[in-house]
């Protein structure tokens, strides 16, 4: 079986955002321990080029996981903190349509702040190949939600190798979870919501050309 691949794009550039992503690839890292070959790969990109963004955004993975701050004042966009980089998502339709493939990951997290409201669904279903679990924030998030969240998250996602299950499943089944395990250890009802989403019909004419 094929090992899980996650995809962790950071777009908020700054240090709280590389603490997040340290984070994150610390519990991949503790996941992979103990084992002769490891369970999870990872790809990680930091980047200010778009190209480079786009290109991460659309690796095939089993998660792909954004860090970046959530604009949506014109459209839905991940923003860094300096504001110097801006990845709209109307971009990334477009730039779909040009190639012919998107966003192709089971499961996206789009970690930012108010990435689950329904401008940004329905901004993301136009860059999608197949269905997906999003998940997506309904409030404004730090670092210590993001890190509560992702952790529990992480080790639901492996906590068996999800057979018969496809990945968007699997990403379900975490997330409701880590959702579980957050509001236990926090007290506090948890700002990260998963949801099915199916590509737009905008999206599937860029399939077909």
């Amino acid at each position: 079986m094929r090992n899980r691949l996650i995809t962790l794009v950071d777009l908020g550039l700054d240090s709280s955002f590389d603490a997040s992503m340290s984070f994150v690839q610390g519990i991949t890292g503790n996941i992979n321990a103990g084992w002769d070959q490891p369970v999870i790969d990872v790809n990680f990109v930091r980047t200010r080029d778009h190209e480079t963004a786009f290109s991460a955004l659309t690796t095939p993975s089993t998660v792909l996981h954004v860090m970046a701050h959530g604009d949506h004042s014109e459209e839905p966009s991940f923003l860094s903190t300096d504001g110097k980089t801006q990845v709209s998502l109307r971009s990334l339709a477009e730039w779909f349509l040009d190639r012919q493939w998107g966003i192709a990951s089971g499961v996206v997290i789009a970690d930012g702040c108010k990435t689950g409201i329904g401008k940004w669904q329905r901004a993301i279903r136009d860059c999608l190949q197949d269905d997906i679990t999003y998940i997506g924030t309904s409030t404004v998030i730090g670092w210590y939600e993001a890190t509560v969240f992702c952790s529990a998250f992480y080790g639901a996602l492996v906590r068996n190798r999800g057979l018969g299950r496809t990945p968007a499943e699997q990403g379900w089944d975490a997330a409701n979870r880590a959702i579980r395990a957050y509001e236990t250890l926090t007290d506090a009802r948890c700002p990260y919501k998963p949801v099915v989403l199916t590509p737009s019909r905008r999206a599937l004419r860029s399939l077909t050309g």
